[in-house]
């Protein structure tokens, strides 16, 4: 009897030991990390729960449960969700808090579910809450790197960091002061660029799609970089075909580039299944493809993104594309009528949709110079300069289309490169509207600084940097001020 005793006591203290917590990243979790990541959101749930059942001290499927909810906020932007869904985070930091200290991941889980919390607050509009989170993320991380050198994911999301505290606009500027953040847009992108090339070595590969993810979106949003299409394309190419998330980013950075032709085709077969969650994002930017190639069914996709998005992004903007859609089908009455939605639906935050304001508020636009935007837009520069090769600054009677046509003319030179007559139609349009509330003059100067950038003239690559500056109260003030002082940092180095 007492035998008996002793073994079920030993048995008992054996299975407290086995249920240890830990983090184990097993090939369960990594099956559900990258559903999650290709937004299978199901399929990820149903692997955690399995996880969970098979070994249910794994701190690992709390890092999974946050990757989920911050994947589904990413893809549909519903602020209702988010503001939901928020108070999640100090619910697993906690959790997690009660794990392994003695694992790598038990910093980096923690770090991992700031930083994700921290981006998706930043794009809700929580700016001051989202720079705590990612400066708590990072204490961590720099920590956790302490102690454990060697441990590659470490450097995904310092790297991240970095570029994002490096490339904050001037009105975010003093938080991270405040914060005591400093960040570096080239180093961080230097981690991440080192890190894609050594994580296939490691037992940490499973990664790497995500590494692409950031560098994706650093070259489009943060860099405006329109000629890495080459680059980034390749990085892509290698990431998992059943992920959602691939055909999205292969569109978004072939629509960027202006490879538009490329961006319709990648966009046009995303995979329709109900185990993938909507990216209300694939129909928006196969609208905007479609209507810069002049399809008559660009409407369709349009419509489709007012349809399916919750959030609060692009409504504005994407009623003034159905605007114009229907002004260059001559159909004035549709045009006028979304138009009035313009100024009624959607919000005024993001850039683009207070430009779509601006425009629905400005006089109807000229024909030519619409249809060159977005012929430009779309890559199509033959088309865009047959537009208005014949045209003159006198057919135009408004301020705002003679500047436009000066800067229309500049950038198809620009992008065709004939750059001196792309300086020329540049320093024009920055002389006629240095003083207008319209970008064109500012972004003239942005453009005319590259090229001298390109060509080592870094006098005159500055000088065309500080005008740009030095231009107030203009539409897309922040992002051509951001793109004009990452220039003066090239080439002051």
């Amino acid at each position: 009897m007492i035998k008996k005793h002793l073994l079920l006591v030993l048995l008992f203290l054996i299975s407290q030991l086995s249920a240890k917590a830990n983090f184990n990243f097993d090939n369960n979790c990594i099956d559900a990390y990258k559903a999650a990541f290709g937004f299978r959101i199901n399929e990820a749930k149903l692997l955690v729960q399995k996880e969970r059942q098979q070994n249910p001290q794994n701190g690992i499927t709390i890092l999974l449960d946050n990757y989920i909810d911050y994947f589904s906020l990413l893809a549909s932007e519903n602020k209702t969700e988010y503001e939901k869904l928020k108070d999640r985070k100090s619910i697993r930091i906690s959790a997690l808090e009660e794990n392994d200290k003695n694992s790598p991941y038990y910093l980096f889980s923690q770090a991992e579910v700031y930083l994700q919390w921290g981006l998706l607050k930043g794009k809700f509009g929580d700016y001051f809450s989202s720079s705590i989170d990612l400066k708590k993320a990072y204490n961590l991380l720099k920590e956790n790197e302490e102690k454990y050198p060697d441990f590659l994911p470490n450097q995904k999301s310092i790297g991240l960091i970095n570029v994002i505290f490096g490339s904050l606009p001037s009105n975010l500027k003093s938080i991270s002061r405040f914060l005591g953040m400093t960040g570096n847009v080239q180093a961080g992108i230097k981690q991440l660029e080192v890190l894609r090339t050594e994580l296939p070595k490691t037992k940490y590969n499973f990664y790497k799609d995500e590494v692409v993810f950031f560098l994706c979106n650093i070259d489009m949003d943060i860099l405006h970089n329109q000629n890495n299409y080459a680059k980034l394309i390749p990085y892509l190419s290698g990431m998992d075909n059943n992920s959602l998330l691939k055909v999205y980013l292969q569109g978004y950075v072939a629509y960027k580039t202006a490879h538009n032709e490329e961006a319709i085709a990648f966009l046009s077969v995303d995979p329709k299944s109900n185990q993938y969650i909507d990216i209300p994002g694939i129909p928006y930017l196969l609208g905007n493809a479609k209507l810069n190639r002049m399809d008559s069914d660009a409407h369709v996709y349009l419509f489709k993104y007012i349809k399916v998005y919750n959030g609060t992004n692009y409504i504005k903007d994407t009623y003034l594309k159905l605007a114009y859609y229907y002004l260059l089908q001559n159909d004035t009455e549709k045009y006028l009528y979304f138009l009035k939605l313009v100024k009624s639906k959607g919000y005024a935050i993001d850039e683009k949709d207070k430009q779509a304001l601006r425009e629905a508020n400005d006089a109807k636009p000229d024909i030519d110079l619409l249809k060159t935007r977005f012929y430009f837009d779309g890559g199509y520069y033959n088309k865009a300069l047959a537009q208005i090769e014949k045209k003159d600054i006198n057919d135009f009677k408004l301020l705002r289309d003679k500047i436009e046509f000066y800067y229309r003319l500049g950038r198809i030179y620009d992008k065709t490169e004939k750059f001196n007559d792309a300086v020329i139609n540049y320093q024009r349009a920055i002389n006629l509207g240095k003083t207008a509330k319209y970008y064109y003059a500012a972004n003239a100067a942005v453009r005319a600084g590259s090229i001298f950038e390109q060509r080592k003239d870094y006098n005159r690559a500055a000088d065309y940097y500080n005008q740009a500056l030095d231009m107030k109260d203009h539409e897309y003030q922040s992002s051509i001020d951001n793109d004009a002082k990452e220039g003066l940092k090239r080439i002051n180095k």
